[in-house]
């Protein structure tokens, strides 16, 4: 495998707050890579660095070898990184449909004339967007809401419509922040199948930043460890639920042997 996304020596300070201290990661194509850590120990700030919410401090974020450090959030769809947010981010006045149609929004190139008059390229582009929407739809076993406004749906339904508009990006990265919190056991499971299906079946690689760690350490190929903003561990699940850095400042106290 080639390495997709890699972190180099990425700090965020903010004021006197240090939220991410020299962390270094790589995420290889085609993995399923999860980021953990306590309540407060930068994860979610790593995502919003990688998406480009923040700035780093120092260090480089690189994709497909390029660097990410200084490009502005919007131009982010368009190289092929995707994101779902850990608290709801999506149109609750509007249909399921339309809400999976913004996701696509980086693939139209119509010019504004035959997009006015609806010909030539928009309305060969709208058509395969529309084809691409039900794909998804089909995907993710909603059909039976689709045409449902997003705001009476229940919040798990609402999550996986949030995973549908990222998947209308075609992203070659998706970026999952903690997108099976607030979800009972059925829909846990469902979002985890679905997120080996993107691996198995489309080659999509996944960098997961998870509470649940049961999904981590069911589904994950790789998994890194921050604390206090700092990495303390990384490697195959098996590995890392064995770390006694780990276990002390993630899964609990050691017994004393």
């Amino acid at each position: 495998m080639s390495v997709l996304l890699e972190l180099d020596h990425v700090s965020k300070r903010f004021g006197g707050l240090t939220a991410v201290n020299e962390v270094s990661l790589s995420v290889e194509r085609g993995q399923i890579y999860s980021l953990i850590g306590p309540n407060g120990a930068g994860k979610t700030t790593v995502f919003n660095l990688i998406s480009a919410v923040f700035r780093p401090s120092s260090g480089r974020i690189l994709f497909e070898g390029q660097d990410l450090t200084r490009l502005p959030t919007y131009a982010l769809a368009g190289l092929g990184i995707a994101r779902t947010f850990q608290n709801l981010a999506v149109f609750k006045h509007e249909t399921v449909v339309n809400n999976l149609l913004v996701g696509m929004h980086t693939h139209l190139k119509a010019d504004p004339l035959s997009a006015a008059i609806f010909w030539g390229r928009a309305r060969r582009e709208e058509i395969r967007a529309r084809e691409r929407v039900e794909e998804i739809i089909d995907f993710l076993e909603i059909e039976d809401i689709r045409d449902h406004v997003v705001g009476t749906l229940s919040y798990g339904q609402q999550k996986r419509v949030e995973l549908g508009r990222a998947l209308a990006v075609s992203p070659k990265l998706l970026l999952l922040d903690e997108m099976v919190s607030g979800m009972n056991q059925e829909e846990r499971e469902d979002i985890a199948r679905f997120i080996l299906d993107l691996k198995e079946e489309l080659g999509m690689t996944v960098f997961m930043v998870e509470h649940d760690m049961g999904i981590v350490m069911d589904i994950s190929d790789h998994v890194c460890v921050v604390n206090h903003g700092r990495k303390i561990a990384e490697g195959r699940p098996a590995e890392v639920a064995a770390n006694p850095a780990v276990v002390d400042a993630y899964l609990g106290t050691r017994r004393a042997a």
